[in-house]
């Protein structure tokens, strides 16, 4: 799907769900990872996960444009359009909209024993694993205060 089909969804389900007309532009962002769409405030555009439509198709892309219109609509006619308040809740419920979109997996990196870190005491041998990498000139043991160092796995 082109950013001109794309286009031209997001204004037939506009006037069909919302009766108003959508004169900005949508289009896909590739750098998208963790939302299927986002809304901007400043410009008014409406930018879309191309991997939501490539994983979930047009039923799930259908829902994710839905529930941004409802987003542009209310922030255009100055009520409440964040996820929080009762307007942008009520809309959702009256044009079938979902609250969340379908989560992409793969985006999800998870942490195996491999990534962890791992510190020990030179002193007292006491280990320390960690997600992130630690200042060992900065940090020390707190058992005995005495100077850390990476284990290499």
């Amino acid at each position: 799907m082109t950013d001109q089909e794309l286009q031209t969804i997001v204004e037939e389900l506009s006037i069909k769900y919302f009766h108003r007309a959508f004169i900005h532009k949508a289009y896909f962002n590739n750098r998208l990872r963790t939302t299927g769409g986002r809304y901007l405030l400043n410009s008014h555009n409406i930018e879309f996960n191309k991997k939501s439509y490539d994983i979930f198709g047009i039923d799930e892309l259908r829902g994710i444009i839905l529930h941004e219109l409802c987003h542009y609509h209310l922030h255009i006619l100055g009520k409440g359009y964040k996820h929080r308040d009762a307007d942008f809740r009520n809309l959702l419920k009256a044009v079938g909209a979902p609250r969340f979109c379908s989560t992409i997996e793969e985006n999800k990196t998870k942490r195996t024993a491999s990534t962890l870190r791992i510190y020990e005491c030179i002193v007292c041998k006491q280990k320390y694993p960690r997600k992130r990498k630690v200042d060992v000139k900065k940090y020390r043991c707190s058992k005995c205060h005495g100077k850390l160092s990476e284990i290499n796995n």
